[in-house]
């Protein structure tokens, strides 16, 4: 089995950790917050607190955390690298930036450690069951190195390509989710204006072209439910199709449509929803006045 430090226990990487040392692996924790590493130590007894002897011993680190600044600074401001040993595979499954992510590839490498970027997809739901997506960027041997761990925690794996390419093929399969999630919306409260219920032009979608993750995954079982419990926040989403387009931007791709997908998230984020979950902006987007409703408002309507 393999050693395996974990940065990062939050709604993603906690189940992910625990699905690793479910699996016999001896894991090596850390989190900012110390009352998630001491809830995570509690309930897997074999598992141990960071340090920097603790790092020494690790074949992999993993990090999962919110971005490429703060996966920098966890790995090296905090001495992490300095602390690993020679040959580490470092394998980065945060959302983060695809051209920082290459940038720490290259930093690695001269300091003799490896690096795979592997962020995922499927949410909570699928970090709790082991299904998640995980698309890699790294060399074929670093990444085959590493299947094993990600056949524990998820459902499929595609290598994507060289260093950086998992983040970017995972923020441009956010940006789709995102304006999938936008358009979808809309013509459920066109319909519903119509005389259409939302939960049968839903079933029109899924029985049609229109069918997608959103129509299939979310419509019923969180927007018409008013559930809003898919353990993905506005922020994140909006943060990832920032990513998009920052990409779209540097390889000079004019992505007008793309544009137009994030001011409409952004716009739900500057009205104070960044910490609601994705599904909500089922209530945001309906607005007859072109304004997002506060969330009292909204959850009044619910």
């Amino acid at each position: 089995m393999t050693t395996i430090g974990f940065i990062g226990l939050g709604n993603m990487g906690f189940p992910m950790a625990q699905r690793l040392v479910q699996a016999g692996h001896s894991l090596i924790v850390h989190d900012r917050s110390t009352e998630v590493v001491e809830k995570f130590l509690a309930a897997h007894p074999t598992a141990a607190a960071a340090g920097t002897v603790a790092w020494q011993r690790a074949d992999v680190i993993i990090t999962m955390l919110p971005t490429s600044a703060i996966v920098q600074a966890a790995l090296l401001t905090d001495q992490v690298v300095a602390a690993a040993s020679l040959n580490t595979l470092f394998i980065d499954m945060s959302s983060a930036e695809p051209s920082r992510s290459q940038q720490l590839a290259v930093t690695l490498e001269e300091k003799g450690m490896r690096y795979v970027d592997a962020p995922v997809s499927g949410g909570v739901r699928g970090a709790l069951n082991g299904r998640l997506a995980i698309m890699a960027g790294g060399t074929a041997a670093d990444v085959h190195e590493a299947k094993p761990l990600f056949e524990v925690m998820g459902k499929s794996l595609i290598h994507v390509g060289g260093p950086g390419s998992g983040h970017a093929a995972k923020a441009l399969n956010n940006l789709v989710s995102a304006a999938s999630v936008a358009v979808t919306v809309e013509a459920l409260h066109i319909g519903q204006r119509f005389g259409i219920e939302p939960q049968t032009l839903t079933d029109v979608l899924n029985a049609s072209s229109g069918r997608s993750n959103t129509s299939e995954n979310k419509v019923a079982q969180f927007m018409l439910s008013g559930s809003f419990g898919s353990g993905f926040p506005v922020g994140l989403m909006t943060k990832d199709v920032d990513i998009a387009i920052a990409l779209s931007e540097e390889l000079g791709v004019d992505a007008e449509l793309s544009h137009h997908c994030a001011d409409v998230w952004h716009k739900a984020v500057d009205n104070g929803f960044a910490a609601e979950d994705h599904t909500r902006m089922y209530e945001l987007l309906d607005r007859p006045d072109n304004t997002l409703r506060t969330t009292q408002e909204g959850r009044a309507h619910a």
